[in-house]
């Protein structure tokens, strides 16, 4: 057991390094693993403006490439001092280590998390057209009719080992369904070719398929979600249409470099969750149609770990890779 002396030590010691941070005027850098322009890159602005009063200036630096990896490793490397962070995402610390055949960094080993920041639902949504022809008004009628019509039906996505096309390989196996997968170069060709009637359905982002969903030219069927969209509270989730234990959403969190001091996690941690709490930065966020979801760092840790496992078996699945 340690003594009462070694514990005045290392109280003194973390007081200290606590009182350093605090006293250091340099801005930090919050990297932003995407281009400027997505939820992700608008919500850490957002923060960054928010948090200024507790934590001082916080930068944003676009640090775009290799699916986010080249961002997540420029804070993998960075000083465990508080001064560098980052937002990382689904894809880099969950997908990523299991898409690319040589990853810069290891999700677990080289990074502190500090909070989950949000998720945001995706939905699996038909053509309207072809779900009113197909007779298909529920999810537990699309599994009916893939059941009976195998490879019949098909799906795009924003490309190979996308989160549409992960979503997609995990209701096949979920639902124990043969259903054509149709790759784009990208998310938005996807939807385009869905609402032209290229593809039968989708799995979308909820924002981003919202105006269909409203004007009718998609019907939405279910979130993907364990928890229903507080945006739209109508649609059910996967679960609860039929198929157990379906949980997947795109989800965006802040880490900092492996190392980083207890009492400088939790002093962003406080500081970025305060302003996620905020009604202003709620709001923000609400119009986005991504859901604020602070946690402590441990939670985090346990939910990226959780993450990580479960996506291992989706990409398998799926037969992606990138060299």
């Amino acid at each position: 057991m340690p003594s009462r002396r070694h514990l005045l030590v290392a109280a003194a010691l973390a007081a200290a390094g606590a009182q350093a941070f605090a006293a250091d005027s340099r801005p930090i850098r919050l990297v932003v693993p995407y281009p400027p322009g997505g939820p992700l890159d608008t919500i850490a602005r957002a923060l960054a403006e928010r948090v200024k009063d507790s934590l001082g200036l916080v930068v944003v630096e676009n640090r775009p490439g290799a699916g986010g990896n080249l961002g997540a490793d420029i804070a993998a490397r960075s000083a465990p001092d508080g001064h560098t962070i980052v937002m990382g995402a689904v894809a880099t610390h969950a997908i990523n280590p299991w898409l690319y055949a040589r990853m810069p960094y290891d999700p677990i080993r080289d990074f502190t998390p500090i909070t989950l920041v949000a998720q945001v639902p995706n939905v699996l949504v038909m053509n309207a057209q072809t779900a009113a022809r197909l007779k298909i008004a529920t999810l537990a009628d699309l599994v009916a009719y893939a059941r009976r019509n195998p490879g019949k039906l098909n799906y795009g996505s924003g490309g190979n080992g996308s989160a549409g096309h992960l979503a997609g390989e995990m209701f096949e196996a979920s639902a124990g369904l043969f259903i054509v997968h149709i790759p784009y170069a990208g998310a938005a060709p996807a939807q385009l070719a869905l609402l032209g009637g290229q593809v039968d359905f989708n799995f979308d982002n909820l924002a981003a398929a919202s105006a269909n969903i409203r004007s009718g030219r998609l019907k939405a069927l279910a979130v993907t979600t364990a928890r229903r969209s507080s945006v739209m509270p109508e649609l059910p989730t996967a679960i609860e249409a039929g198929l157990p234990g379906f949980d997947i959403s795109t989800w965006f969190g802040l880490f900092g470099p492996a190392g980083l001091p207890r009492e400088t996690t939790l002093r962003l941690n406080k500081a970025f969750t305060d302003a996620l709490a905020t009604p202003e930065l709620k709001a923000r966020m609400a119009t986005l149609m991504v859901e604020p979801a602070p946690t402590t760092p441990e939670q985090f840790a346990g939910f990226v770990k959780s993450e990580l496992a479960k996506y291992r078996q989706v990409v398998k699945l799926s037969g992606a890779k990138i060299d």
